[in-house]
Protein backbone atom coordinates (compact mmCIF):
# COMPACT_ATOMS: atom_id res chain seq x y z
CA UNK A 1 0.00 0.00 0.00
CA UNK A 2 1.06 3.04 -0.72
CA UNK A 3 2.16 5.84 2.28
CA UNK A 4 -1.07 7.84 2.28
CA UNK A 5 -2.91 4.74 2.85
CA UNK A 6 -1.09 3.50 5.62
CA UNK A 7 -1.31 6.58 7.49
CA UNK A 8 -5.25 6.09 6.67
CA UNK A 9 -4.91 2.35 7.85
CA UNK A 10 -3.44 3.64 11.18
CA UNK A 11 -5.49 3.92 14.43
CA UNK A 12 -5.47 3.57 17.53
CA UNK A 13 -5.98 0.73 19.55
CA UNK A 14 -6.82 -0.20 23.19
CA UNK A 15 -8.25 -3.16 23.16
CA UNK A 16 -5.58 -6.26 22.70
CA UNK A 17 -5.76 -9.79 22.85
CA UNK A 18 -3.71 -11.66 24.58
CA UNK A 19 -0.62 -12.63 22.25
CA UNK A 20 2.68 -12.05 21.69
CA UNK A 21 4.45 -10.07 18.97
CA UNK A 22 6.75 -11.94 17.33
CA UNK A 23 10.08 -10.84 17.72
CA UNK A 24 10.99 -10.38 14.12
CA UNK A 25 7.79 -7.76 13.50
CA UNK A 26 9.29 -6.26 16.81
CA UNK A 27 12.78 -6.09 15.45
CA UNK A 28 10.89 -4.40 12.32
CA UNK A 29 9.15 -1.98 14.84
CA UNK A 30 12.00 -1.05 16.67
CA UNK A 31 14.15 -0.42 12.92
CA UNK A 32 11.44 1.80 11.78
CA UNK A 33 11.94 3.86 15.03
CA UNK A 34 15.83 3.68 14.70
CA UNK A 35 15.81 5.84 11.64
CA UNK A 36 13.43 7.98 11.98
CA UNK A 37 15.20 11.67 12.01
CA UNK A 38 15.77 13.20 15.30
CA UNK A 39 16.93 17.48 15.68
CA UNK A 40 20.63 17.83 14.88
CA UNK A 41 20.74 13.41 15.16
CA UNK A 42 20.98 13.52 18.22
CA UNK A 43 19.13 9.99 19.04
CA UNK A 44 17.82 11.35 22.62
CA UNK A 45 15.42 7.67 22.63
CA UNK A 46 15.93 5.40 24.89
CA UNK A 47 13.62 2.58 24.70
CA UNK A 48 13.04 -0.16 27.31
CA UNK A 49 10.75 -3.18 26.04
CA UNK A 50 8.25 -4.59 28.75
CA UNK A 51 6.95 -7.79 27.85
CA UNK A 52 7.59 -9.88 31.09
CA UNK A 53 3.84 -10.19 32.80
CA UNK A 54 5.49 -9.05 36.27
CA UNK A 55 7.04 -6.20 34.17
CA UNK A 56 3.56 -5.19 32.19
CA UNK A 57 2.29 -5.14 35.94
CA UNK A 58 4.70 -2.70 36.88
CA UNK A 59 3.29 0.07 34.02
CA UNK A 60 -0.26 -0.85 35.09
CA UNK A 61 0.56 1.50 38.28
CA UNK A 62 1.45 4.23 36.30
CA UNK A 63 -1.57 3.33 33.19
CA UNK A 64 -3.44 1.04 31.96
CA UNK A 65 -2.56 -1.26 29.62
CA UNK A 66 -5.88 -2.73 27.89
CA UNK A 67 -4.32 -5.84 27.72
CA UNK A 68 -1.10 -5.66 25.80
CA UNK A 69 1.78 -7.68 25.93
CA UNK A 70 4.22 -5.38 24.51
CA UNK A 71 4.66 -1.87 25.99
CA UNK A 72 7.63 0.66 25.31
CA UNK A 73 8.33 2.91 27.48
CA UNK A 74 9.80 5.74 25.23
CA UNK A 75 12.67 7.81 27.33
CA UNK A 76 14.81 10.66 25.89
CA UNK A 77 17.39 11.34 27.53
CA UNK A 78 18.42 14.72 28.21
CA UNK A 79 22.23 14.99 28.61
CA UNK A 80 22.78 16.17 25.22
CA UNK A 81 19.12 17.86 24.68
CA UNK A 82 19.12 20.14 21.79
CA UNK A 83 17.74 23.44 23.10
CA UNK A 84 16.41 26.35 21.19
CA UNK A 85 18.10 29.59 22.56
CA UNK A 86 15.40 31.70 21.62
CA UNK A 87 12.61 30.43 24.02
CA UNK A 88 14.56 27.37 25.48
CA UNK A 89 12.25 24.75 23.51
CA UNK A 90 13.64 21.36 23.69
CA UNK A 91 13.34 19.23 20.56
CA UNK A 92 13.49 15.70 22.79
CA UNK A 93 9.30 16.04 22.78
CA UNK A 94 9.54 16.61 18.99
CA UNK A 95 11.98 13.79 18.46
CA UNK A 96 10.30 11.10 20.62
CA UNK A 97 7.23 11.91 18.40
CA UNK A 98 8.66 11.74 15.01
CA UNK A 99 10.24 8.14 16.26
CA UNK A 100 7.17 6.75 18.13
CA UNK A 101 5.22 7.80 14.69
CA UNK A 102 7.33 5.75 12.38
CA UNK A 103 7.37 3.16 14.78
CA UNK A 104 3.60 3.19 15.43
CA UNK A 105 3.59 2.89 11.02
CA UNK A 106 5.50 0.09 10.96
CA UNK A 107 3.42 -1.78 13.31
CA UNK A 108 0.10 -1.24 11.39
CA UNK A 109 1.85 -2.39 8.51
CA UNK A 110 2.22 -5.19 10.17
CA UNK A 111 -1.30 -5.47 11.62
CA UNK A 112 -0.35 -4.40 14.97
CA UNK A 113 -2.06 -2.11 16.64
CA UNK A 114 -0.55 0.96 19.23
CA UNK A 115 -1.76 3.29 20.85
CA UNK A 116 0.47 5.95 22.38
CA UNK A 117 0.13 7.43 25.74
CA UNK A 118 1.26 10.72 27.61
CA UNK A 119 -0.92 10.24 30.46
CA UNK A 120 0.71 8.20 32.60
CA UNK A 121 2.70 8.91 35.87
CA UNK A 122 6.43 8.70 34.75
CA UNK A 123 7.59 8.87 39.02
CA UNK A 124 6.54 5.06 38.76
CA UNK A 125 7.74 4.27 35.48
CA UNK A 126 11.15 5.75 36.76
CA UNK A 127 11.03 3.86 40.36
CA UNK A 128 9.56 0.35 38.92
CA UNK A 129 12.23 1.22 35.58
CA UNK A 130 15.46 2.17 37.62
CA UNK A 131 15.80 5.29 35.41
CA UNK A 132 18.36 7.52 36.29
CA UNK A 133 17.10 11.21 36.41
CA UNK A 134 18.73 12.43 33.00
CA UNK A 135 16.55 10.20 31.65
CA UNK A 136 12.90 10.94 31.12
CA UNK A 137 10.02 8.86 30.53
CA UNK A 138 7.73 10.62 27.90
CA UNK A 139 5.60 8.38 26.51
CA UNK A 140 4.15 4.74 26.69
CA UNK A 141 3.60 3.05 23.16
CA UNK A 142 1.05 0.25 23.60
CA UNK A 143 1.25 -2.18 20.76
CA UNK A 144 -0.56 -5.69 20.13
CA UNK A 145 -2.76 -7.52 18.05
CA UNK A 146 -6.64 -5.61 18.58
CA UNK A 147 -9.29 -7.52 19.82
CA UNK A 148 -11.52 -6.25 17.28
CA UNK A 149 -9.67 -5.15 14.01
CA UNK A 150 -8.96 -1.51 13.12
CA UNK A 151 -11.23 1.17 12.19
CA UNK A 152 -11.88 1.86 8.71
CA UNK A 153 -9.11 4.39 6.71
CA UNK A 154 -12.91 6.30 5.37
CA UNK A 155 -13.28 7.44 9.06
CA UNK A 156 -10.79 10.55 7.96
CA UNK A 157 -13.62 11.53 5.98
CA UNK A 158 -15.59 12.68 8.51
CA UNK A 159 -13.57 12.63 11.77
CA UNK A 160 -10.76 14.91 10.17
CA UNK A 161 -10.95 18.78 10.00
CA UNK A 162 -10.50 19.34 5.87
CA UNK A 163 -7.45 20.74 5.07
CA UNK A 164 -8.69 24.39 4.16
CA UNK A 165 -9.22 24.25 8.14
CA UNK A 166 -6.23 23.74 9.32
CA UNK A 167 -3.77 24.41 6.89
CA UNK A 168 -2.74 28.46 5.63
CA UNK A 169 -0.12 29.43 2.96
CA UNK A 170 2.58 31.98 2.70
CA UNK A 171 1.00 34.06 6.46
CA UNK A 172 -1.21 33.09 9.31
CA UNK A 173 -4.94 33.81 8.61
CA UNK A 174 -8.42 32.29 9.84
CA UNK A 175 -10.34 34.72 7.54
CA UNK A 176 -11.00 31.98 4.52
CA UNK A 177 -12.40 34.58 2.57
CA UNK A 178 -9.16 36.27 1.51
Amino acid sequence: MNFLELCKQRCTTREFIEKQIDKDDLDRIMSAGRVAPTACNKQPQRIIVVQRPENVFKVQKAYQTFGSQCILIVCQDKRDALIRPFDEKCSGDIDIGIICDHMMLAARELNIGSVLVGLFDPHIIRKEFSIPEYIEPTVLLILGYPTNGFLSPDRHKTERKPLEDSVMYETYNEDRSL
